[in-house]
């Protein structure tokens, strides 16, 4: 039997160990931490995502734990004046052909982590390098132990150790953008409680993004991004100082400053962008998710990518068990991926229109739209959220 070795115990690794299995293949399961735990924060499952979940039968367990936001919406960040509110719930399932769902990414990695077969975690198994052998991969882990298999994938995030050892070290440009983000008790927010929508917040060199957690939406998620150089840091759990959060986003909304207020720990992040790969294998060795294709935060596809990618994989090592199944899979997933990554830095351009004319040239037809021809804005979408990889790329 095919041996995979899977180095990173995240959303895309587990997602892609229970493909695996699912498909006959032994599978191992190497992280470094000696417990599974995230930093606390929110995540969104577009319908993409949500079809892979599902024909893996992932979708209850997900669905038990998470909140199906009503709309998106769109609002300018200091006044609230919105710009389009178009519904989200029922037209998911309707236009997507699946629902779309917000999740605490620990309650996410909880409900994947319940699916995984016994025994194939290994916690506390940090990875040092790869060795290519004439018979397959050998792993070699803090200590001097190794493990070996047939094929290594590389599920290890943005600061992969198995992507740095295939390419060397990677070309990063900070975008000079940087993120903060919190999860709020809903009780603690009173008046001021963001709505039940997935809601963008634009303003002038910086915006925010706001929607609810949990199955009984008791948690509020904030994201903050503001445009600025005195901090160039990668890494989502470094806290900040809550004055300096407060100052980024003063004089806007009272749903935005009390997120920020109310917040016991707020986490920043340097936000750095990366060209495509120029390759995701090597002999035996793939990269998937964030090891393959770090992209911005701006259209929330990172781990919806990664789980797209896993289903993919997991089809190509079914049919062909060795590095020719891996450069199937790199061959469908490489267009799609480089084109979420540009969609998502177009993005960032258009939340942060500084000037009145560059506002109302990007948000005043934003504005008609979501009040005469909705379907504008859903279609917008088509491409992203109404693709599934389940039938084939």
């Amino acid at each position: 039997m095919t041996k995979i070795i899977i180095v990173g115990a995240g959303i895309g690794g587990i997602t892609s160990a229970i493909a695996c299995h699912r498909r006959g293949l032994e599978v191992v399961l190497l992280e470094q931490a000696s417990a599974l735990k995230e930093v606390g924060a929110g995540i969104q499952i577009s319908p993409n995502a949500v079809k892979v979940l599902r024909k893996l039968d992932l979708l209850d367990d997900v669905a038990k734990r998470a909140f199906r936001p009503v709309s998106i919406e769109a609002r300018m960040g200091e006044s609230g004046r919105p710009i389009f509110d178009i519904p989200l719930a029922n037209q998911s399932e309707t236009r997507w052909g699946a629902p779309y769902f917000h999740i605490h990414r620990a309650h996410y990695i909880e409900a994947l982590a319940a699916n995984l077969p016994p025994g194939v975690l290994k916690l506390s198994s940090k990875i040092q390098s790869y060795e290519t052998l004439e018979t397959g991969i050998r792993v070699i882990l803090e200590g001097g132990s190794h493990i070996e298999g047939d094929i290594l994938i590389g599920a290890d995030g943005i600061k992969s150790i198995i992507r740095e050892t295939m390419l060397g070290p990677e070309k990063a440009r900070f975008t000079g953008n940087v993120a903060w983000r919190a999860v709020v008790p809903m009780d603690r927010l009173g008046r001021n409680a963001p709505r039940h929508t997935a809601c963008a917040w634009f303003g002038k060199g910086r915006h925010a993004v706001t929607y609810c957690l949990g199955a009984d939406a008791s948690l509020a998620n904030f994201v903050g991004v503001v445009e600025r150089t005195d901090w160039q840091e990668e890494g989502w759990s470094v806290k900040g100082d809550k004055a300096d959060a407060l100052e980024d986003f003063a004089g806007w909304h009272p749903t935005i400053t009390s997120l920020i207020e109310e917040a016991e720990t707020l986490n920043k992040w340097a936000l750095i962008d990366r060209d495509p790969l120029p390759k995701w294998t090597d002999g035996p060795v793939v990269l998937l998710g964030d090891a393959a294709h770090p992209m911005l935060p701006f259209l929330a596809q990172g781990a919806a990518m990664a789980v797209e990618d896993a289903w993919v994989l997991a089809e190509e090592l079914a049919k062909v068990q060795s590095p020719r199944g891996l450069q199937a899979y790199q061959a469908k997933r490489l267009a799609r991926t480089a084109k979420v990554q540009a969609a998502s830095r177009a993005n960032m351009r258009t939340f942060h229109k500084r000037t009145v004319p560059e506002q109302l040239a990007t948000y005043g037809p934003m504005w008609l739209a979501g009040r005469l021809v909705p379907s504008i804005v859903h279609r917008r979408m088509d491409w992203l959220y109404g693709h599934d990889v389940t039938q084939g790329e």
